[in-house]
């Protein structure tokens, strides 16, 4: 407990899911937590009474991860109101699963723009934020180590751009001491892809440990990059993924 006491964090797209998961991770460590979210305002609210209840700051705020400039706002918003930025956790994200001649090129625009543009601007705007020996942690997705069917083209493209965000980032900021790595989740029980829904048993045999993930499985792990343990890990991916990969 208390490994991150008093670490200011924002979490991008922290209303539901993994990115809800970690924001309240993060402040069971002693954090105090923003969050960004696009339209779940009552989701939102309710994550920031978990920190508050936690004793730590919870701050949230609406941010369409498609816009660039909403996020980099964001991210000065948060900086402020929190007195500073330590973590940035570069959570939000979209999908858009189809046959690549099915996908329009609005479908190729949003994706693009949330899960790459938004998550450059996220990363963009908090480096004169960051603080010395900060970090960074970056959502990507096990379908950029192996793609289990069709479908997943544009996803995949985009969630692969994490990977060279997150190094290059790693090159860039290692002289402040701030690491920068990616998270590759594998099948992970949230509302957009539950672990009862109809694509699950096909996701599952593709897997070594036969069952989903949590979204705390995924938080730890991202609480564990965040903390003091984990000062010399940089540009590096950690895979939670059931062996999906393997």
């Amino acid at each position: 407990m208390n490994e991150l006491l008093g670490k200011k964090v924002l979490v991008t797209g922290g209303s539901r899911g993994i990115g809800a998961a970690t924001a309240v991770a993060l402040a069971e460590g002693g954090a105090d937590v923003a969050i960004t979210y696009n339209s779940s305002a009552d989701a939102a609210a309710s994550v920031v009474k978990e920190i508050e209840a936690l004793g730590r700051r919870g701050f949230a705020y609406a941010v369409d991860s498609g816009d660039a400039v909403a996020v980099g706002d964001g991210v000065r918003r948060a900086a402020e109101a929190l007195g500073g930025l330590d973590i940035l956790v570069n959570n939000a994200g979209v999908g858009a699963i189809a046959p690549i001649g099915e996908l329009s090129l609005e479908d190729v625009d949003r994706v693009i723009a949330v899960n790459v543009r938004g998550a450059y601007a996220a990363a963009q705007a908090a480096v004169p934020e960051l603080s010395d020996g900060g970090r960074m942690i970056h959502l990507g997705s096990c379908v950029t180590g192996r793609v289990p069917g069709p479908g997943m083209t544009l996803y995949a493209m985009s969630k692969s751009a994490m990977t060279g965000l997150s190094q290059s980032l790693a090159r860039e900021l290692g002289s402040r001491g701030i690491t920068s790595n990616v998270v590759h989740p594998g099948p992970i029980d949230t509302d957009m892809n539950p672990a009862d829904g109809p694509f699950a048993a096909a996701q599952i045999t593709n897997l070594s440990l036969p069952r989903f993930g949590t979204t705390a499985e995924v938080a730890a792990a991202i609480t564990y990059l965040a903390g003091p343990n984990a000062t010399y890990i940089t540009g590096t991916a950690l895979t939670i993924d059931g062996g999906h990969t393997a």
